[in-house]
């Protein structure tokens, strides 16, 4: 097995949405804010290569959605979904199978695009099946009011319509390769891959923890449909994080690509951040 982060890009979020009820001049220690009170965010994709296989966990904003929409979060940099798989000797058609977290735009925005002519939508990976799981899609495709204007049709309809879509279901090591942790707190039935890697493990955290700045427990996304179930489940995973040193592989942390933990006084806190490089080789 070898694994890969790919940058698929930046944008940029609200702080305050994105560290709820905590204050700005407290989060502002860990995540500075801009003039206009916005934070700097990746998007940060998982490249597995296993085997014959070749997935691919999350797929960041795509390219098909207007310039107007892309105005409201700010792109910055150079990284590029395609960019970044190149630099690893790989393009889009080479991957078997692809992992989606969940499906808020930022997470599955990149698996579906335009065809040449711009007529109708398909998968931008042409040869990949395509993985979540039915209580997810269900609460994506029937969207409740307060999370409606994240899951996109046009994201998420086509993957349906491709034939290329699967559900993971009790056996999913079987089916994907890995062990995967479901959260509910973010959204219903967010998957966490979970692997063992060069004798660690590495634990793809998604938005249970979008950045370093938000290991303490109270530092929850306005974006949570279940705050009070995040701080829960988050407790539980930290824990066992510090406890079995695991490393956390952060989607949207613009400056850092894994961290540990560790118990301290005050609670789990940060132990270490690392470039992946330096860690796993």
């Amino acid at each position: 097995m070898k694994i890969y982060p790919i940058e698929t890009g930046n944008f940029k979020l609200d702080g305050g949405a994105m560290f709820g009820v905590v204050p700005k001049t407290i989060w502002q220690k860990t995540n500075p804010a801009d003039a206009n009170n916005l934070i700097d965010m990746s998007m940060r994709s998982m490249l597995i290569e296993d085997g014959d296989r070749l997935i691919l966990v999350d797929t960041g904003l795509g390219a098909k959605q207007s310039n107007k929409f892309y105005s409201y979060y700010y792109l910055f940099g150079d990284f590029s979904l395609d960019t970044s798989l190149a630099k690893h000797g790989f393009h889009r058609d080479d991957i078997t199978d692809v992992f989606l977290t969940h499906l808020h735009f930022d997470h599955c925005g990149g698996a579906i695009e335009w065809n040449a002519e711009r007529t109708f939508l398909q998968p931008a990976f042409k040869n990949a099946k395509f993985w979540s799981n039915d209580k997810h899609w269900k609460w994506a495709t029937e969207p409740n009011p307060r999370e409606k204007a994240s899951f996109f049709k046009e994201n998420i309809n086509p993957i349906k319509e491709s034939g290329q879509l699967n559900f993971i279901h009790s056996n999913y090591k079987d089916q994907i390769g890995f062990d995967v942790l479901f959260m509910d707190g973010h959204t219903e039935k967010q998957m966490l891959p979970m692997l063992t890697y060069q004798g660690k493990t590495i634990v793809f955290v998604a938005d249970l923890l979008p950045t370093i700045g938000h290991i303490p427990l109270a530092y929850v996304m306005g974006y949570d449909t279940r705050p009070l179930l995040t701080l829960k489940e988050k407790a539980a995973f930290l824990n066992q994080a510090a406890d079995k040193e695991y490393y956390l592989f952060l989607e949207h942390d613009a400056y850092n690509e894994l961290c540990t933990v560790q118990h301290t006084e005050k609670g789990v806190r940060l132990k270490n951040t690392h470039k992946f490089i330096d860690i796993f080789n």
